[in-house]
């Protein structure tokens, strides 16, 4: 008889004053069980509530079963915190089919389209210098360790409200000045990007995008809310960047398919980045990146915590009708490394293997869990989202 669902539990590691990984664990009544990353900082006691009552569904049930129980909704009343729970549950679910079957997560989704991924290195939280020399450093050391292309988020502190006064407009200028330090620092030919974390109103996102036009800038990531009511302003924002042949991305918190139907349908961006944290999922993500291409849309992981994430979007990657880069968070924590030895392909050449190895088991060490409790930390920018 097929093994059945037996528990649903949650456990979470801290890995800085800002972050924890929080992981949503599926085990069976035949005793193997399998991990899922659902972090959301400052969320986890929510996030415990919500795997609770993913428990109450699909305890008792098969493997497939339990997949088709449970699904994340940008309508559910559980939120992004119940779509997180889903999120990390299903890619529990991915493992142990794979696992019960003998077969790699990338054979359980679809055909492999291509084995290696391209990396670009987020600086952002490894950068504790916020100066631009800081930045700099921060961009030459993930270069000296391969990387190609560097993501940052320097507009620390600037929110919608606070644009129009002297106060923004200083902030501003610090984070174009961090950003033309990094152009500098990582040469020419080198793609730069930037995430804006929902900060700009419409018409600073423009006078910046202008500035920044000597930094020439491969992507520039979420400058406003992503709300019904900011559509007509991304829409002129993605017009204004086509210009300059800067690239509009976003829609990281969006929920399923049906999430990011609309952002499709008004053509708000020119790469989606569905986090498999939060969008439903390895299955749900593959089906977003599929009528992403449909739409003629680029397709990039958003992926800035930990392995457990990070090796599901590989495997997504790999079977994506195409794929533009994966992100990864540069040097965070030593914990990346710890976490699951040996499991995380290394960088080689700019790039990241798809996990293709049939059987793949992810065991975090329960020592190191015990080792890095729970803290509370600050919101993370996801909270920023909704504007």
């Amino acid at each position: 008889m097929a093994a059945r669902i037996s528990t649903v539990r949650c456990e979470t590691l801290n890995v800085s004053p800002k972050t924890n990984w929080s992981f949503v664990i599926v085990a069976l009544d035949d005793g193997g069980c399998a991990w899922g990353e659902a972090s959301l900082n400052a969320w986890e006691p929510m996030l415990r509530g919500a795997v609770e009552q993913i428990e109450t569904c699909i305890a008792g049930l098969s493997l497939d079963a339990a997949r088709a129980a449970i699904v994340a909704s940008p309508w559910s009343p559980g939120g992004l915190v119940h779509a997180t729970a889903v999120s990390a549950a299903q890619q529990a679910l991915l493992e142990l089919t794979a696992r019960a079957q003998g077969r790699s997560w990338p054979s359980l989704l679809g055909p492999l389209q291509r084995t290696q991924v391209r990396a670009y290195a987020n600086i952002n939280r490894a950068t504790a210098d916020r100066r631009p020399e800081g930045f700099a450093q921060t961009a030459r050391r993930a270069a000296a360790q391969g990387f190609t292309a560097f993501k940052a988020a320097p507009f620390d502190g600037l929110t919608p409200a606070l644009c129009a006064t002297a106060e923004g407009q200083a902030r501003i200028r610090h984070g174009i000045d961090c950003l033309m330090a990094l152009r500098d620092a990582i040469g020419p030919e080198a793609r730069l990007m930037v995430d804006c974390h929902w900060r700009f109103d419409e018409a600073r996102a423009l006078a910046t995008l202008t500035a920044l036009a000597p930094a020439r800038l491969h992507w520039l990531e979420c400058p406003l809310p992503e709300t019904p009511a900011h559509r007509p302003a991304l829409q002129r924002v993605r017009h204004a960047a086509r210009e300059q042949q800067v690239l509009l991305a976003g829609a990281e918190t969006q929920v399923g398919v049906a999430g990011f139907a609309p952002l499709f349908d008004a053509a708000l961006y020119d790469v989606v980045m569905p986090d498999v944290k939060y969008c439903g999922g390895p299955w749900e993500m593959l089906r977003i990146a599929t009528q992403a291409h449909a739409a003629g849309v680029r397709f990039s992981p958003h992926n800035p915590t930990g392995p457990v994430a990070s090796l599901h979007s590989l495997a997504v990657a790999g079977v994506a009708p195409e794929c533009d880069m994966i992100e990864l968070q540069f040097d965070e924590s030593p914990l990346f490394e710890r976490l699951i030895l040996d499991q995380h392909p290394p960088l080689r050449e700019g790039a990241f293997a798809v996990p293709t190895q049939p059987g793949l088991r992810l065991e975090p060490d329960p020592a190191l869990l015990a080792s890095h409790p729970y803290r509370a930390v600050p919101p993370g920018v996801e909270s920023l989202a909704a504007g």
